[in-house]
């Protein structure tokens, strides 16, 4: 009988090993994942334990300005398995429906002001008196291109509520003219070399972005910084417009929380790929990268139409 038992377990533990050994070898190939700029740091770390999880799996990342990272997809004929937004009307107002017939929103995040131990009055700035500062005559800062980059046009939209919430007349355009176009880049990461060198006092930027880099930076107003639902009602006071889908087209951006969206396009080359990596980053372990890396994770996930989304998908998530 004991010996039965053992050849039992023995059997059991074979199996076991061998159903993980097909789900991992069931995950291979490219899986191409199109990202903003500021999940590099957090994507990269992902893509290495996805890989110690999944030997046979290839994650191909390109990171660039959310929106460019979509025209890659609508505009350029690309393919790609994910394309990962920080903002996820990137999602719903380019792609959406050519291009693909979901978002998953996945992580949240907030606007800073980053600096270093170069830049001017930084013993002086604060939460109240930024910009005062930045209007200095000798201070340079920069932001990165709202019609390629969520970051950008949240910057503008920070500038305006700025001047709704401190009562400072024409603030907005003041800080507009004070930032000439020399100090714009096409994606947030791109003004770190800016800041380093010095050409660049001040950036804005992800507060994600400058923990990762552990860098000083200005914490803003709740009621200006894009953080929280509980102040989207101010927040939707202030808008900007930014490129449409055609040329001379314009969208309007209105002010809401940052909430981080990804998608799996139509026609993914590596379709059981895309949704291995969603469902490791929607679990435990992705989870924990992304807090680890400065950017709250949304859990769980919110999708907006749960019909369409992948069935593997559907016990990780909630509809919004």
């Amino acid at each position: 009988m004991k010996k039965v038992l053992a050849v039992l377990l023995v059997l059991s533990f074979s199996l076991v090993f061998a159903g993980n050994n097909v789900m991992a070898e069931e995950v291979s190939g490219e899986i191409i994942i199109f990202h903003a700029g500021s999940l590099s740091i957090p994507f990269l770390d992902m893509e290495k334990a996805f890989e110690d999880k999944y030997p046979a799996a290839n994650i191909v990342r390109e990171s660039a300005g959310s929106r460019t990272t979509a025209r890659k997809v609508t505009d350029l004929g690309r393919q790609a398995d994910i394309v990962a937004s920080a903002d996820y009307t990137v999602i719903e107002s380019l792609m959406m429906p050519d291009y693909a017939d979901w978002y998953l929103n996945f992580a949240t995040n907030e606007l800073v002001i980053m600096y270093n131990e170069l830049s001017k009055y930084k013993d002086e700035i604060n939460s109240e008196n930024w910009y005062k500062i930045l209007l200095r005559d000798d201070v340079e800062y920069g932001h990165s291109d709202p019609d390629a980059d969520p970051a950008g046009y949240r910057s503008q939209l920070v500038w305006k509520l700025a001047e709704l919430h401190y009562g400072e007349e024409n603030l907005y355009n003041k800080l507009r003219k004070n930032c000439p176009p020399k100090n714009t880049r096409p994606k947030s990461a791109d003004l770190l070399a800016l800041l380093e060198t010095g050409e660049l006092d001040y950036i804005f930027i992800y507060r994600s972005v400058a923990k990762q880099h552990e860098a000083p930076f200005v914490i803003l107003s709740d009621k200006i910084n894009l953080r929280t639902n509980k102040y989207a009602d101010f927040y939707a006071k202030a808008s900007f417009e930014v490129s449409g889908k055609e040329p001379g087209e314009t969208i309007t951006k209105t002010g809401k929380p940052m909430v981080y969206g990804l998608t799996i396009p139509h026609n993914p080359p590596n379709r059981e790929g895309a949704v291995a990596f969603i469902k490791f980053l929607a679990g435990p372990e992705g989870q924990k990268i992304m807090e680890k890396n400065g950017q709250p994770a949304i859990n769980p996930p919110v999708v907006n139409d749960m019909k369409a989304i992948p069935e593997n998908l559907k016990p990780l998530v909630e509809e919004e």
